[in-house]
């Protein structure tokens, strides 16, 4: 199941998509929670009656995919945790070895932006780079988690880009300034529910172009460290809740690696795409005066 945010008539809608259409669950089925993660809270029932909704929805619900207003499929998460140098080729093109232990980041909401808007370029720096990420959307409170239990805490998938600004990145060894300016972290196009997908969406071709070119190209089988024990980790130290983001890290092939490097700039489309859950594209624009 493909579970989308979108905007309708000025109010922010949960859809699920069907081919080239959206079932606007407000119309479909009103009783159902509004958002993504009050859907996930609601458990399995809620999602099963969605799909049921859609299944019998009137013509008026359904919206053509084309021309819609996408909004982050969680716009709000109460935490972004995002893993760095979890894949070989990527750690190796930094200057770093591989990692005993994952390098986890946080990402705030105000660095999200959804399918189809832009990304910003920010008036501080031209060195804004791309990272094709898978993302893992939690959909259960988790602590103390063991490893061969911990794919059945994560409701569904979706696709990241972690726009990095690489200059402010290395400003000092923490690399949070510079993965958290505004409208630089591509999220979306929806939500993929777990049960589609291998477990951990492992074995999964993902893959960023940049105006059309391929710059990234991997298999999430590659992942040092893979969802289950990102959560197994995680869950050591903290708890997770519904609808947080486990944001999983990117393979090589990144613009500041690149001689010369290659740097996002207004005109730019980056497109992120993981094999069977979507292709998620932004346009680049600058940051206005």
């Amino acid at each position: 199941m493909r579970l989308a945010a979108f905007e309708h008539a000025g109010t922010a809608r949960l859809g699920l998509v069907q081919d080239d259409s959206v079932v606007d669950l407000a119309e479909a089925a009103p009783d159902l929670p509004r958002d993504l993660i009050g859907l996930i809270r609601a458990g399995a029932s809620a999602f099963a009656a969605a799909e049921q909704a859609a299944r019998t929805a009137r013509p008026a619900a359904r919206h053509a995919l084309a021309g819609l207003r996408f909004l982050p499929p969680i716009p709000n998460p109460g935490k972004i945790i995002c893993l760095g140098l979890n894949y070989v080729d990527h750690a190796k093109e930094g200057g770093h070895a591989k990692p005993e232990y994952p390098s986890f980041f946080m990402r705030g909401a105000t660095s999200l932006v959804a399918h189809g808007s832009a990304i910003l370029r920010p008036r501080a720096s031209i060195q804004l780079d791309y990272e094709a990420e898978l993302v893992a959307v939690v959909g259960c409170t988790a602590r103390h988690i063991a490893q061969d239990k911990a794919v059945d805490y994560i409701a569904g998938y979706s696709c990241f880009n972690d726009g990095s600004v690489r200059d402010y990145q290395r400003k000092t060894s923490q690399w949070t300034i510079g993965k958290n300016f505004d409208r630089t972290g591509g999220f979306g196009p929806w939500f993929v529910t777990a049960d589609t997908l291998p477990p951990g969406a492992a074995g999964l071709t993902i893959e960023s172009r940049l105006n059309g070119q391929v710059m990234q190209h991997a298999n999430t089988r590659d992942m040092i460290v893979p969802v289950a024990e990102t959560v197994a980790l995680l869950t050591e130290c903290l708890t997770l809740e519904p609808g947080d983001l486990l944001v999983m890290g990117t393979p090589g092939g990144v613009g500041h690696a690149r001689k010369p490097p290659v740097w996002m700039k207004a005109g730019d489309t980056i497109e992120i795409e993981i094999e069977q859950i979507g292709v998620l594209s932004n346009p680049i624009e600058d940051e206005a005066s």
